[in-house]
């Protein structure tokens, strides 16, 4: 094993370094001093690559730190992790990673999360108090796995205990793609196999002819031109550059990897609040049960609907993060100032927050007379169910709130408690006893509905049309009721279909649930573990799945997606740190804006491929000749392919990743996740580009329409066949109507009007100019050559084809 490692990492500067020894040991110090300046030229170009794709992954680590919110000197803003100082105060919300140590001021419900630093497997609670109160202190690195609070810092950096276990902790290290282990593998066996024949072919050719120094310098040559010692470097730098390049467009790529998955996304499961909409909600509509009287936005806020706000406001958390709750405060400071409906003075005694099998968050105050008070919103079915209506008034409230959901309105519906907190069995309220732990032991009734817009954001139906385009099926996935969500699918432009709620996909099993799924553009009241069971259920279907989740319990989808997608404005860290990509900007048109970029890094790595495979074919076949026993000296040296070399990585490491592609690219279908990159018509194409190169090699060799004169005079004309021929392939892989492909097709020929004017240069590298009665037939020649490469792609017919489209991506439906 540790043979084939070694040999799997052979590069050109190596056996240009074997070249240059068997150079000084015959007594060319001038060749070897040659081969030895192109082995730092190589290393200069290497470098520059590494480290442009260093800086290209350390501006991605910069986009992708994490943020902390702070409060300083009574100002709260959000800053970087790592400008957070001693003696701020962070705030602490569920799904947030612990920037640094700290004491905690304010715990509401907090659990966290310390298995990264202390191994223990269940969440600790968090208890506000002094610095050395138990459970008060926090360790940055810690997960806030419920809850919130205030945390006021003690340490920073290097001086916190995560700081203290290393940086080797906070390194993610993702495994390789199956891009990239396809690669190697192919990489590897390509390159045992050329070494292995070179090997024999040096032995046999040696003991056959006795000249063993020329054998061995001839089977160096041919390792050099069969070696793919470029696919890996292409590959690593086509990730690298992409992942940039998606920076750039606000998505950010954890991994350079990621990107490679984005070609093939057939589905995009996409969350409605701040992915299709704006993310920011105002109250629009409030309606008074149950007379139903109506307030509708930018009309004065008389007394009837004073108590509706004042309930929801009480039902919502002082410091508002979520968007809904923003909006009633809003309203709230706008209309209810000066009134007696506004309580900053209440204490506030217990929060009830949303669970799964009841989506109403209901909090209980004291007020100034100490008596209790308590508020409760939520879906207007749970309202429902928490008020115990009959039959006929709960179908009544239902009604109503379906109205308001029509106009594409987001419902919350209000409750209040009965006076003094009366509980079911206890009438005259809770008086001293401690706050029952189940907000279902309360009485409460309704007393009104509020509708929230969110407006949908400008450029959706626009990509959800570029989607559609794409052959890629989008799905809505919201927590909204079936009402709304249709409502906003139909704007955002979804086609039409059945809406399939949460609670159905509980009832159905795996099998029926994949059989279900198809047709189905939108599923509402959808809890967060449930979006697992749909990325799931995609997958059997044979879809590959792009995932959108923000929360915690997003996580598992965001994993298990093929893609998994976090939001980077309103996200938690857990989704941030399960997900492949981050949305800086939470815009679902950034997301297929990403994935036309997938789709060109695609594309121009299968084109750089195809160019490499192309341009090795001559340059392999020459090096082959002398070792086959044919009549003919080395034409290429091993300083002829270094300079070939070096044509060919610039090409293809710049000029084909820098190939423009946008929208356009959504226009073809996905491309199957079990294809390989370079194979069939590709692979065919390449070879017989390469063959006429190859061919038109062997006319100024042998033939009628052979170069005369020495050997130099032949290898002069072989090297300008190459270097036109290969600025010619540039432009039959790249985009023509680009400038970055003719800047790119000018390395050929540019190199060799060097050479023409640098005689020393000529001397060292033994070639020679050419006369004018010798290069008109060689440039006839390449001429012919390109001709026929060209024409290559037409000998092989049109690619695709409806009958090969419907098989890469299967039967649609929708």
């Amino acid at each position: 094993m540790g043979g084939r490692r070694v040999l799997d990492r052979l590069e050109p500067a190596h056996l240009l370094l074997a070249c240059a020894l068997i150079y000084g040991v015959i007594g060319e110090v001038a060749d070897g001093l040659l081969l030895l300046g192109f082995v730092g030229l190589i290393a200069l170009l290497d470098g520059l690559q590494q480290r442009r794709s260093r800086r290209a992954l350390q501006a991605l680590a910069r986009l992708s730190a994490p943020r902390a919110w702070v409060r300083r000197l009574g100002v709260e803003r959000e800053l970087p992790a790592e400008a957070v100082r001693v003696g701020d105060q962070l705030r602490l919300e569920e799904g947030d990673r612990v920037a640094a140590d700290g004491h905690l001021l304010e715990a509401v419900g907090l659990w966290l999360d310390t298995s990264l630093l202390t191994g223990e497997s269940l969440p600790v609670a968090g208890r506000a108090g002094a610095e050395d109160a138990p459970g008060s202190q926090v360790l940055a690195g810690s997960l806030v796995a419920a809850g919130r609070g205030w945390l006021e810092v003690d340490a920073v950096g290097a001086d916190t205990s995560w700081g203290q276990l290393g940086s080797s902790l906070r390194r993610v290290i993702p495994p390789q793609t199956r891009l990239q282990r396809q690669t190697g593998r192919l990489t590897g066996l390509l390159s045992r196999w050329a070494l292995l024949l070179c090997v024999l072919l040096a032995l046999v050719q040696g003991s056959l002819s006795g000249h063993w120094q020329q054998a061995l310098l001839a089977s160096l040559a041919l390792a050099l031109a069969l070696l793919p010692n470029e696919i890996p470097v292409v590959l690593a730098l086509f990730l690298a550059l992409g992942a940039l390049r998606l920076s750039r467009i606000g998505v950010l790529a954890r991994w350079p990897a990621a990107v490679e998955s984005l070609g093939s996304a057939t589905v995009l499961a996409v969350d409605k609040t701040g992915t299709l909409t704006q993310n920011r909600m105002a109250v629009q509509a409030l309606q008074v049960w149950p007379s139903l009287q109506r307030w509708l936005s930018g009309d004065p806020l008389e007394e009837p609907f004073h108590p509706l706000l004042e309930r929801a406001l009480l039902a919502s958390r002082s410091d508002p993060v979520e968007a809904m709750e923003r909006a009633i405060h809003t309203l709230a400071a706008a209309t209810l100032v000066g009134s007696d409906h506004l309580h900053p003075d209440w204490p506030p005694q217990r929060d009830y927050p949303l669970q799964d099998e009841l989506l109403v968050v209901s909090r209980l105050w004291k007020d100034g007379t100490g008596q209790w008070q308590l508020a409760a919103k939520g879906a207007p079915e749970a309202i429902i169910g928490l008020c115990h209506l009959d039959p006929i008034e709960a179908q009544s409230f239902l009604a109503a709130a379906e109205r308001l959901a029509a106009e594409g309105l987001r419902v919350l519906a209000v409750a209040q408690g009965e006076e003094g907190a009366a509980m079911h069995g206890r009438p005259g309220g809770l008086g001293t006893a401690d706050p029952p732990g189940a907000v279902h032991d309360f009485i409460f009734h309704p007393i009104g509905l509020l509708g929230l817009a969110d407006p949908l954001r400008p450029e959706v139906p626009a990509a959800m049309a570029a989607a559609r385009r794409a052959g890629v099926r989008v799905v809505m996935i919201t927590g909204d009721g079936p009402v709304t969500a249709r409502a906003i699918a139909d704007q955002a432009g979804l086609p039409p279909g059945e809406v399939l709620l949460g609670e159905a996909l509980d009832r159905l099993d795996p099998g029926e649930l994949v059989h279900r799924l198809t047709g189905v553009p939108v599923f509402a009241r959808v809890r967060p573990d449930q979006k697992l069971r749909l990325v799931q259920a995609l997958q059997a279907a044979g879809e590959v799945v792009a995932m959108t989740g923000d929360g915690v319990n997003d996580a598992p989808a965001l994993k298990a997606a093929d893609i998994g997608v976090a939001m980077g404005e309103r996200g938690t860290a857990v989704a941030r740190e399960s997900a492949d990509l981050v949305l800086l900007r939470d815009s679902f048109a950034d997301l297929v804006g990403a994935l036309a970029l997938g789709r060109r890094v695609a594309r121009n790595l299968q084109r750089a491929l195809a160019f490499t495979l192309a341009v090795h074919v001559p340059i392999a076949g020459l090096s082959l000749l002398p070792l086959l026993g044919a009549e003919q000296p080395l034409i290429l040296l091993p300083v002829h392919i270094a300079l070939l070399h070096l044509v060919i990585d610039p090409a293809c490491t710049v000029v084909l990743e820098a190939q423009p592609g946008g929208l356009e690219l959504l226009a073809e279908p996905p491309r199957s996740p079990d294809a390989p990159l370079l194979a069939g018509r590709a692979v065919q194409v390449a070879c017989l580009q390469g063959g006429a190169v190859l061919l038109a090699a062997g006319a100024l060799l042998v033939g009628p329409w052979a170069v005369g004169g020495d050997l130099e005079v032949r290898r002069s004309a072989v090297v300008v066949l190459l270097l036109l021929s290969g600025a010619a392939l540039v432009l039959l892989n790249g985009d023509r109507r680009a400038w970055i492909t003719a800047a790119g097709a000018a390395i050929g020929p540019g190199l060799w009007l060097v050479l023409a004017a640098s005689p020393g240069l000529r001397t060292l590298l033994g070639l020679t100019l050419l006369p004018a009665a010798q290069l008109v037939p060689v440039l006839g020649i390449t001429a012919a050559a390109i001709a026929l490469a060209a024409l290559c792609p037409l000998v092989l017919g049109r690619p695709g084809g409806a009958r090969d489209c419907e098989r890469r991506q299967g039967p649609r439906s929708w």
